[in-house]
């Protein structure tokens, strides 16, 4: 595959977001290039969850304007950018991008480091995604339970396996350590992958393909995990604010 980077790519606005408009295969394509040419990519996969917490928090809208790329993972980010007048290719998803990439990586040889989670999830993640992908040499794991003092310690493990992927699930309120870590850690791709690693361990079914076809994989979710009802309440005001604030959706506004 050629390493020749797009110039720019396309994007949409939602309330000051940028969200790329390529399909999955442009994305990959896209990415795979950036990382066999050792450029570094902190990629965002967000929801509508992240579009109301980037609204209400300026501090997570800050994070959200350093990420390199911004993927519309959530159904509703693609109903509404099509709402508005400028839609994106389709969903991209944050567990398929990682599964995609891991089959490039196949190819190609590459290291990857799982990062988060708890240790007996992390590991058992780990176990199955080098049993799936052999050619991918998981360099390393560890739980996502560290305070700052460890950042360093952490950071400078990574960076001396010198992975071409980092997928990283400590929670959208985390986001904020891939892109201060960025640079130091000199790996070529960075990700937040939510519950991805919960699914590949077995602790969680990914939602059925009637679910995923009818954009209900929110419910599935929210039916295996209950307490996370609080946090599903920002999707019927995503809505709402979309409808009602048609007009200015896609207006490039800064975050931040």
């Amino acid at each position: 595959m050629s390493k020749t980077m797009p110039t720019k790519v396309s994007t949409v606005s939602i309330f000051g977001i940028p969200f790329s408009k390529m399909g999955m295969d442009e994305t990959v394509h896209y990415l795979t290039a950036s990382i066999e040419a050792g450029e570094q990519h902190h990629v965002v996969t967000a929801n509508p969850i992240m579009v109301m917490a980037a609204l209400e928090n300026p501090g997570f809208a800050k994070v959200m304007s350093r990420a390199d790329l911004i993927v519309p993972d959530g159904a509703g980010v693609v109903w509404a950018a099509r709402y508005c007048g400028s839609p994106v290719a389709e969903r991209v998803t944050g567990f398929d991008l990682m599964h995609r990439l891991l089959k490039e990586g196949e190819k190609r040889r590459w290291r990857a480091y799982l990062l988060g989670t708890s240790q007996d999830i992390i590991e058992s993640a780990a176990e199955k995604l080098q049993l799936q992908y052999p050619q991918v040499k998981i360099v390393g794991y560890r739980n996502g339970f560290f305070t700052s003092e460890q950042d360093e310690e952490i950071i400078e493990e990574i960076r001396s396996l010198a992975p071409h992927l980092l997928f990283v699930a400590r929670g959208m309120e985390k986001e904020g350590w891939n892109a201060d870590y960025k640079e130091k850690l000199g790996v070529p791709f960075i990700m937040g992958v939510g519950g991805s690693f919960d699914v590949v361990s077995g602790k969680l079914k990914r939602a059925p393909g009637v679910f995923q076809k009818m954009k209900l994989e929110w419910l599935y979710r929210l039916l295996q995990e209950p307490s996370r009802y609080k946090r599903m309440l920002a999707l019927p005001k995503f809505v709402v604010k979309v409808i009602r604030n048609k007009e200015n959706v896609t207006k490039p506004t800064p975050l931040a």
